[in-house]
């Protein structure tokens, strides 16, 4: 007798299936809606004059293919990956992701940080104290200096670390970028977009403290409670986990709940510090010498060559061509994201771009959306705008970007709906922060979870409801910031 056929699980689409369907759906609307464009007034950042959209004399239509530089459907993945400088995306993001990719391929296969994280993760207390400092550290670094793209190169190192000692890689995209962006959101000083924001709405330079001290403090506390007590479910319950079966590509071929952990090696400590001088240094040239991404990957590249060296010396590898390898395989490891960074790009370009003083798609929208907050009821005009900032996100993920493209509408529609400039800023902060958490074209969201060999599907499963209470403490305050006169 034959056996039942096993039943037919259904699969969530593949990242790139996604991307591509919004892809269509941008196509689709440049054949329907009318792209609009600006004044930019000179500045820096240049600023946009407020009532003086216009809108084209009809909707203009992508072509299927696109010829002489323009952008079609079918060539909008090609113009999304040769688009941009070696300073921003597309071309520098992907330049950056190859090369930490490479870079961590060599100091995950030296075997250090698993060592060094076992040896911690095996003292008593050590478990939970560890992923509760890990989210505290890495949410204050999104506070501080606006922690983003960084991220992927600590989600390299943290997902196989916890993987092999009980966790998933969920709970390391949890500690590390949800973190960050926590911080990102609710930070009182980030000069990447608080203050640029403020400075357009001619608001003081890191005033508002106050209520920002606050929320940092409350996001990050409960944030770092649900994760410490999800990383220790998982811990306690491992089939339970999403990633469970995706994560096998992490574990080692015994079982690390049972494994005794491994004893530090000759070299194990000079690559960990290593490895901690060099966050201090990205940290240092990010604030004090505004680094940006070409920078921070030729700081990454130095001490994977120094770690490399050590690994050699210290027979940690088994010789150059292993460490070759490590380097190949890893960069191999964040393609998947450098194409979903393309597509996404190119997505943009297809809908007209999102250069203010160009007829785009992008334009019409954020004009429509500014009218629907005024519209509002005063009480809910600043909540309005919250879920605003949220939509343009999606377009913009760049802080600095959304809020020199943004601030300039919202700080005068502020004014006329009676909404304090500081509490239009405060809906823009937390925004940008949170909408980074979600949006598939965000870079850097999309870089960590091919770090940690996470689908995008799984994660919108793991964090809608994170998200749901995000959004929902984000409403609480920026309405009541709008009733107690934020200023």
């Amino acid at each position: 007798m034959a056996e039942p056929a096993a039943p037919r699980t259904m699969r969530m689409p593949d990242t790139l299936l996604i991307v591509l369907m919004l892809a269509i759906l941008a196509w689709a609307a440049t054949w329907f809606v009318t792209p609009g464009r600006f004044t930019v007034m000179d500045g820096s950042p240049p600023r946009l004059l407020p009532g003086s959209f216009e809108l084209a004399d009809g909707p203009l239509p992508a072509p299927l293919f696109g010829t002489d530089g323009s952008v079609g459907f079918v060539n909008l993945l090609f113009e999304g990956l040769v688009t941009g400088s070696r300073t921003g995306a597309t071309i520098g993001l992907m330049a950056f992701l190859l090369v930490i990719g490479g870079v961590f391929g060599m100091v995950t296969a030296t075997g250090a940080i698993d060592r060094g994280i076992g040896r911690l993760l095996s003292k008593r207390g050590a478990s939970s104290g560890f992923i509760i400092l890990l989210f505290l550290v890495f949410s204050a670094a999104g506070a501080v200096f606006g922690m983003s793209e960084e991220a992927i190169a600590i989600t390299l190192i943290l997902t196989p670390a916890l993987v092999r000692a009980g966790y998933d890689s969920l709970t390391a995209l949890a500690v590390c970028y949800f973190a960050t962006q926590i911080g990102f959101a609710t930070s009182w000083m980030n000069p990447f977009s608080l203050i640029i924001a403020q400075s357009i709405a001619g608001v003081p330079a890191l005033s508002g403290i106050e209520l920002r001290l606050a929320m940092f403090a409350l996001f990050t506390a409960l944030g770092a409670a649900g994760t410490f007590l999800y990383a220790r479910h998982i811990r306690q319950h491992p089939d339970r986990s999403l990633t469970r079966a995706g994560d096998a590509h992490f574990r080692r071929v015994e079982s690390s709940a049972s494994a005794a952990p491994q004893a530090l090696r000759r070299g194990d400590v000079v690559i960990l510090l290593l490895l901690l001088a060099t966050v201090i240094w990205v940290g240092w040239g990010v604030t004090a010498r505004g680094y940006f991404l070409p920078e921070i990957a030729a700081q990454f590249m130095a001490m994977g060559l120094a770690i490399g060296l050590v690994a050699w010396a210290a027979k940690l590898v088994e010789g150059p061509n292993a460490l070759a390898e490590a380097f190949r395989d890893g960069a191999a490891g964040l393609l998947p994201a450098v194409l979903v960074v393309g597509m996404a790009k190119g997505i943009m370009l297809l809908a007209g771009g999102d250069n203010p003083a160009a007829y785009s798609l992008f334009n019409s929208l954020l004009n429509s959306a500014a009218g629907f907050t005024a519209a509002l009821p005063q009480w809910l005009t600043a909540w309005g705008m919250l879920v605003v900032q949220s939509v343009i996100n999606f377009f913009i993920t760049s802080g600095s970007g959304q809020a020199a493209v943004t601030m300039p509408l919202m700080a005068p529609l502020a004014d006329l709906s009676g909404v304090t400039r500081q509490t239009a800023v405060l809906a823009f902060q937390l925004a940008a922060g949170l909408g980074d958490l979600l949006v598939p074209t965000s870079a850097s969201l999309m870089g960590c979870l091919a770090a940690a060999r996470v689908d995008y599907a799984v994660w919108l499963r793991f964090i809608w409801k994170p998200m749901l209470g995000a959004y929902a403490l984000a409403s609480v305050f920026v309405i009541g910031a709008h009733a107690g006169g934020y200023s």
